[in-house]
This record gives C-alpha cells, structure tokens and sequence, in this order.
C-alpha cells in the first residue's frame, strides 16, 4: 500500500491530516486522521459542534447527520474499514442506512466530545468527496429568446457554408439552439432535499437581483464571438459574447452574487473571482456527445479525446456577428441532462426580474 500527497486540513479550528491511500485494483481512499489536541490534554467535556445539534440521550449523547445516499459508500469505506476506524478512534458508533435509501447518518456515543469529534470526522469526508461528484445542476440566464435562436441558426449555417473545409468545423459541434445559456455556476444536488434548499437559496436572492434590475427585465445584446484557449488554430469552445445594452454591469453583478450566495451555503464551490459570462456556440464535447453540456469552465472539461477545430477564419468573417437582441428576465436552477416543453434545460426553480 502506498500513502500518497498527505496535507493538512483545518476543519473547524482542528487540524486534520489528508492522506489518499492507494492500492493496486482499488479506488483512491481518503483517510483523515485528527492531529490534535496532544495526547497530554483532552477533548473539552463542553465541546459543541458547529452545524449539528448533539442531543443528550439516556445512554449518552447522539447526533443525526444529513448526508445523501451516494456518499454513504465513502463513510463505509472498503469493507466497512473507514467507519471501524473512525468509530475506534472516536469511541463512538455510527449507523448508516442502507445503500439506496435516504435517512440520515446517526453518531451515539458515551461523551459529547466523542460524539462531536465523529461528527466533526464526517463532515470531512462528506466534504471531500462531494467534490468529486459530477455537477447535477447549474444556475443559468437563457439564451433561448427566438430572435437570438434565429440569428444563432443563421450563425451556424453562414459558417458551415464558408468555413467547413477548416480543419475540425462540422455542424455536430455546434451548440442546440433551443439551450443557449449563460451557465453562472455549477452544483452538485446528490438528493431531492439539496434540490429543495438550492430553490429556496435562489429564492433568497430575489430581493438583491430585483434592487439590480430595479424590478425590470434586462435589455442585452448578444454580439460578437471570442474563444477560450491562446491558439486560434486550436480552439474547443467558441461563445458569443452578451452585454447589457445600456453598458452597464449589471449582468455581470448578479452573476457573482448569486455565486457568493451559493458558495456561502456550501452547495456551490468558487472557481473564479468572478463569473466568466459566456454563451457557448461551439463546443468539441458535443462532437462524440450531443448531450454534453457547457460546464461554464474549460478546467472540468475532459481533454482527452477532444478534437479541437481552426477557428481562424470563423473569428476573421465572424468576429462581430450580431445575434441579435432581447430582455432577460429570469435566472434559472437547470437540471443537467434534461429537456422541458420549450427544448430548453428542466428547470428546479426560478426567480424573476421583474
């Protein structure tokens, strides 16, 4: 067994060593081992913890945890071996549901120090490996206004007329009409009841965005095309660019509030200082998978067998194409892999301009 790339985690105020276990024909394991407080001194009798309430029990002290079911796996660990340890080296025991069913994780123990520690062990490894999860969901402004789906369709026709014999330019990486999107931000919701607190979060930001917009839709233009990497001759995504038509910034303003907002809630993660608004055109994900969607972010984007187009002439006859224009008036919770009535992405929630 080899230990691999060990690092420091501060959760909480504690210090936690990371280590990712590897052995040959199995996954990657995460192991956190707490690092403090010294042997010599012992946990606090009164020590609470932060996001759970630890209740006192007849038998001791309990506290249930919400955790969706597809990371139950991950706190079982290799045949049971991560919760052993954990309950060994917290002297508590901890129930999981069965694979499949949601419930919540329960930690009971005979001190509330020991429970608080479990729990506290829990949420590292909750945290940890929710972020390896795929996006299920992501907040976006659409695109899909008929005047810009037509002037997007006149787009992909005028460059496959004039630039298909460019190397990697087919109608197959260009982007469904009926989806063009802004993505803000991308969540991954691993069960119905983080959906229902992502609803109600976007729900939240109603008042700030209506302060933004001044309870008015946004009048935007969509013109222009830019891409994403340095080599114009070796290009995998293509977006038009989308600006409000009074210049201002509001756009990009509610944009990076709702992404502060949802960061802060701990169901989304921050990629960026600020939001990188962008409609994607083109992109080489759709050539093998016409179902792939847009992340918002080149770096959760597989590489590996993308075959990048020449977007030299596209960029030199269609630099300042002019999609066309119309009023926004709503951000939206899309669920991934998903299509409703318009051809447009199934929407959790929503929350109006005006």
């Amino acid at each position: 067994m080899d230990v691999l790339r060990p690092h420091l985690i501060n959760i909480n105020g504690r210090i936690y060593r990371r280590n990712v276990i590897k052995e040959e024909h199995y996954e990657e394991e995460e192991d956190f081992s707490y690092m403090g407080p010294p042997e010599s001194e012992d946990l606090a009798a009164d020590e609470t913890c932060d996001t759970y309430i630890i209740e006192q029990t007849d038998k001791g002290y309990r506290c249930a945890i919400d955790v969706p079911s597809v990371l139950y796996k991950y706190i079982i660990g290799k045949k049971g071996e991560t919760r052993r340890r954990l309950e060994s080296d917290t002297k508590t025991s901890i129930s999981i549901p069965k694979q499949g069913m949601e419930g919540q994780i329960v930690i009971t123990g005979s001190h509330k120090a020991a429970v608080s520690s479990a729990v506290t062990r829990v949420e590292v490894l909750v945290d940890s490996f929710r972020r390896k999860q795929p996006f299920t969901h992501f907040l976006s402004f659409p695109l899909n206004d008929p005047k810009i789906q037509e002037g997007f369709v006149r787009f992909k026709d005028e460059v496959l007329q004039q630039c298909s014999q460019d190397h990697g330019v087919e109608e197959s990486i260009f982007q469904n009409p009926a989806k063009l999107h802004l993505t803000i931000g991308t969540l991954a919701l691993l069960n119905e009841t983080e959906v229902r607190k992502a609803c109600e979060h976007l729900q939240e930001c109603q008042n700030f965005i209506r302060d933004i917009t001044e309870g008015n839709p946004l009048p935007l233009e969509v013109t222009g095309i830019e891409y994403m990497n340095d080599d114009p001759a070796m290009v995998d995504v293509l977006y038009a660019k989308v600006s409000v038509k009074d210049g201002s910034d509001k756009l990009q303003v509610i944009a990076d509030r709702l992404v502060e907002h949802f960061v802060s809630t701990g169901l989304m993660v921050r990629e960026w200082d600020k939001v990188k608004l962008h409609g994607t055109v083109i992109n080489t994900l759709f050539r093998k998978d016409s179902t792939a969607e847009d992340s918002g972010s080149t770096g959760r984007q597989t590489t590996s067998e993308r075959e990048a187009f020449d977007a030299r002439n596209i960029l030199k006859k269609f630099g300042a194409y002019r999609f066309g224009e119309f009023e926004l008036n709503t951000v939206l919770l899309s669920q991934r892999y998903s299509t409703d009535c318009t051809g447009y992405y199934t929407s959790a929630g929503s929350v109006n301009f005006s």
